[in-house]
């Protein structure tokens, strides 16, 4: 019987004997490995969610019980499920982990070349590629997918979902700059080599403002909000356009795509490659 099968013929069950904890292991070890995701993309370059991955994730709460995670000579305290404990890490993984109190839970995949700034935190599921940098007080939530060499600026929000176990999480796809105090939820796709600037937030119900090609960005019925490969996005505004909101002169945030990448962009972004 293949991994797959077995979680989803565990996912039906209430309780659990040691032969089936034996199996949910050997799903988070393939966790750990990259071996399994929770989403993939297809040849197309569509990403879809693997429903059994999230299954078996849910399967961990479910399957868990309530244990003292901290150590007596701490002196804040942890209380988790016994299946979800910090991520067993070396120096062979090859991730730099900069002192300072980040935590990575078992679960997720962590590359080789990835550098973790604290305090940052990395949900199961996650899958964070080569080169990637987290940053102070980023979040990559449950089920994230992170591309290579993207950078995750200062308390970047990247949300997590795990139910529905069909929906698609976050994507943040390869060579992505995401600002500081960006979020980013809700299943949104970011393509390849897009840049966020500061504070910019995107969800599924977010339209983006496309000037160079002069569009509007929606989410479709039941899709995701998908930014295109190279879009540089900025905080932006739009008027309220009647009623009280008009006589007060509001303004609607509102995500705008001011220009698609270039070299005067990828001038500016070349730090990254001595902070690694």
């Amino acid at each position: 019987m293949s991994l797959k099968q077995s979680i989803e013929g565990l996912f039906s069950k209430n309780e659990f004997d040691v032969a089936d904890r034996h199996i949910y292991e050997e799903f988070k070890a393939a966790l750990r490995h990259g071996e399994i995701r929770s989403a993939e993309k297809d040849a197309e370059g569509n990403w879809h969610a693997n429903p059994w991955v999230k299954q078996g994730i849910l399967l961990g709460f479910r399957m868990g019980r309530m244990v003292e995670m901290s150590k007596e000579t701490e002196t804040l305290q942890f209380f988790d499920k016994d299946t979800f404990p910090l991520r067993p890490m070396s120096l062979d993984d090859g991730v730099r982990i900069v002192m300072g109190g980040s935590a990575i839970r078992d679960g997720c995949y962590v590359a080789p070349g990835v550098v973790v700034v604290p305090p940052a935190y990395i949900n199961v599921g996650a899958f964070v590629d080569e080169g990637t940098m987290v940053d102070s007080h980023a979040l990559v939530g449950s089920c994230a997918q992170i591309g290579k060499r993207v950078h995750l600026s200062a308390a970047a929000q990247i949300g997590g979902v795990l139910e529905p176990v069909n929906a698609t999480p976050v994507i943040i796809e390869d060579d992505v700059l995401v600002g500081g105090n960006t979020g980013v939820y809700e299943g949104t796709i970011v393509r390849e080599r897009a840049v966020l600037a500061s504070g910019v937030i995107l969800t599924r119900s977010t339209p983006v403002f496309d000037l160079p090609n002069e569009r509007i960005i929606k989410a479709e019925a039941g899709g995701s909000l998908e930014i295109p490969a190279g879009a540089v996005v900025v905080q932006g505004s739009r008027s309220v356009s009647s009623g009280f909101g008009k006589d007060n002169g509001l303004s609607i945030y509102c995500p705008i795509i001011v220009k698609y990448r270039d070299e005067k962009t990828d001038s500016s972004t070349k730090l990254e490659d001595y902070l690694r």
